[in-house]
Formats: structure tokens, C-alpha cells, sequence
């Protein structure tokens, strides 16, 4: 289509000399007709120049294994599926993230009850009293990170989190060299208030987590001041391995720095319901023992 094509752009390989087409956001893949990678260096220059990059720690062996071990824990994936451990395409791509500093002033109120219950020869007591809970602090964030590609799916990318940003080194296109990257898609500023949600979230769960001594606690009004910012470009490790099977595909990600591992599988429904059959036999048998034991 005319508008595809205009988000197209074309290299040249230094090896073959084959032209290579990618769209706009590719930074770094491999030739199609002789195999050497092939880096867009002007796709990181400039103002596009991520500051920092995490190396490839764990190689393609380690991400086949990874699925391996992902799928040998599993009871009730088929039979079939783990005895052909075909993957279909495996790649290791450097994904695009804002890396943000962020320093947040939080306030909150609560509504807390104490609950006292106690008993005479008559009567049954509860009473309870009602409080209002305040809580602030001034708490700092360092490098929280939000992929910049829409191309890949945020609950991947947070599901193999975290990662050791201090192993992160300053960028050069060397390190990207037979792996695939794109560049940033989504700014900084479109994940603003993703970022916002996350700092929100944690200074909630801290401030909360100091009061003690209340039977319930419920936040009533929370006040969030974000300040001194600082945004960072970075380009982040991730293994993608992609199988189908009976028509479906399956898509699976591991972080290449600490191999934390993801992915959906299928269930051999037949299997589950073999073993929740046998397991509630086994507990009709012994609840009526019980029973027996019990009359």
C-alpha cells in the first residue's frame, strides 16, 4: 500500500552489497541474502542516540533451554508439544526504553476502624471506632522503565522485569552487532503518565504499609506531586521465541541479561481433567472416612 511504503526505508549490506528493506523504526537485523548483520547507525545518531545499553548476557542456547525448563514444570501441557520443542523463529532483539528518575512529595489520608468484640452471660459485643489516618513522605525513584516500541506488548515487557541497571554501559553500536534493535516508536512523554502510575502505586503501597494497629485501612484522598525528572534512552535485551501448534501460536520472552522467562502455553484439557477427576475421588474417599470416623 502507498502509505506502508512510505514508512520504508532501505539499506545497503557492506557485505554483498544486497539492499536490505526495513521500516522506519528497524535499527539493526540481519542481510537477507548473506546472513552479516547489518546495523542502521543513523537510527541511533543525534538527538536518536540511546545513552545507555544492556548487553546480551545469556546466548540463543540459553533461551532454548529457558523454554525448556519453562515447559518442564508444567503438568498439563501436551504431550506432543514438549516432545517436538519446535520453535519456529527465535530472536534476540534490543527493545527500546525511557529509563525516569523521579522524585514524588505523596499525602495521604485513610479511613481506619478498630474492632473490638467481647462477650457476657447475655450479650454478644462489637464496637467500632472510627479514625482518619495521614500519612507523607518524600520518596525517590531511579531508573523506572517503560518500552518505547509499540510493537512489543507492555505486560510482556513488565512480566520480565527487572532489570540490573547497574550493568547498563554507555551505548555503542557495536554491541548490537548480529542481534536486531529498533528504535523508539513511543516517547517519553506518551509514557509520562504510565511512569506516573507506577510511582503512584509503590509510594501508596509504602505509605501504607507504616500503619499498623487497625482492623481496616481504606485510602481516602491521595495527593501526588512529582518532581525533578530526568529521562534516559535506553536499549534493553530480550529473547523471543515464537512456536505454533494446532493452528495457534504461542509467543515466549526472556530477559537476555537474567533470563527471567514468560510465555503462554497450551492445556491438554483431557490431562486436566484426568487429574481433577482423580483428585476429587481422592478427597470423596477421605471425607467419608472422616465421616465414618466421626458417627
Amino acid at each position: 500500500a502507498e502509505g506502508e511504503a512510505e514508512n520504508l526505508n532501505v539499506w545497503i549490506c557492506q557485505s554483498c552489497g544486497g539492499e536490505i528493506v526495513g521500516d522506519e523504526n528497524t535499527g539493526a537485523t540481519s542481510c537477507p541474502f548473506c546472513g552479516s548483520p547489518v546495523v542502521m547507525s543513523g537510527q541511533f545518531a543525534g538527538d536518536l542516540k540511546p545513552d545507555l545499553i544492556i548487553p546480551f548476557k545469556l546466548d540463543k542456547e540459553a533461551a532454548k533451554q529457558g523454554l525448556e525448563k519453562h515447559l518442564s514444570g508444567k503438568k498439563f501441557v501436551p504431550k506432543a508439544f514438549k516432545d517436538q520443542k519446535h520453535i519456529d523463529e527465535i530472536k534476540g532483539i534490543y527493545v527500546p526504553y525511557w529509563l525516569f528518575d523521579t522524585t514524588v512529595d505523596a499525602d495521604i489520608l485513610y479511613k481506619a476502624t478498630k474492632v473490638r468484640v467481647w462477650s457476657d452471660s447475655r450479650y454478644d459485643y462489637t464496637e467500632t471506632s472510627h479514625y482518619l489516618v495521614r500519612r507523607a513522605g518524600e520518596m525517590s525513584f531511579l531508573k523506572i522503565p517503560a518500552d518505547g516500541s509499540s510493537t512489543m506488548p507492555d505486560d510482556i515487557t513488565e512480566s520480565i522485569e527487572p532489570y540490573d541497571v547497574s550493568q547498563a554501559v554507555d551505548f555503542q553500536t557495536a554491541y548490537m552487532s548480529g542481534f536486531l534493535a529498533d528504535k523508539y516508536d513511543i516517547t517519553a512523554e506518551d509514557n509520562r503518565e504510565r511512569i506516573n502510575n507506577r510511582v503512584k502505586k509503590s509510594a501508596e503501597d509504602v505509605l501504607e504499609s507504616t500503619i499498623h494497629g487497625y482492623t481496616t485501612v481504606t485510602a481516602d484522598n491521595a495527593s501526588m506531586n512529582y518532581r525533578d525528572s530526568k529521562v534516559y534512552y535506553a536499549l534493553y535485551p530480550v529473547w523471543l521465541l515464537s512456536t505454533s501448534w494446532n493452528g495457534q501460536n504461542y509467543l515466549f520472552a526472556m530477559n537476555g541479561q537474567t533470563g527471567k522467562f514468560i510465555g503462554d502455553i497450551p492445556c491438554d484439557k483431557g490431562a486436566y481433567w484426568r487429574y481433577t477427576g482423580i483428585l476429587g475421588a481422592i478427597l470423596t474417599v477421605i471425607i467419608t472416612l472422616i465421616l465414618q470416623f466421626i458417627l
